[in-house]
């Protein structure tokens, strides 16, 4: 035990696919290399490749609000970098990142992925 309490482990790769092929119609894939989820076809997160990002680091797909909100209440686990600012992608700390957190964000993730894809098969329908 380290005198500021217990050490939590750090979550890797593998605790974020096991917790993310834990939701619906995920699969894994790769995106430019770096392993990846994904929801009907679509990316929903994957380690962050780009040189400004830090070393194990995540990208989750979120809102640009949400991103916004998360950034704004910890700003040690989340961030974001030039690089991803036009897009709508939250990167995340991993050996800073709570599990349950994780968890939610990676459900947020599907949702917004999902949501999308949603979107894009009504306007196939009415066309």
């Amino acid at each position: 035990m380290s005198p500021t309490g217990p050490r939590r482990k750090t979550i890797g790769f593998d605790t974020v696919r096991q917790m993310g092929l834990a939701l619906p119609d995920v699969e894994e894939g790769t995106v430019y290399g770096s392993p990846a989820l994904k929801v009907g076809g679509k990316m929903f997160t994957c380690l962050a490749i780009h040189r400004s990002a830090d070393p194990d680091t995540l990208a989750v797909r979120v809102d640009f609000d949400q991103r916004d909100e998360l950034i704004a209440a910890d700003p040690k686990t989340y961030y974001l970098t030039d690089h991803y600012v036009n897009y709508p992608v939250v990167l995340v700390r991993l050996a800073r990142v709570h599990p349950d957190a994780l968890r939610d964000l990676l459900q947020i993730g599907w949702r917004f992925m999902s949501a999308k894809r949603k979107r894009r098969a009504g306007r196939r329908m009415r066309n």
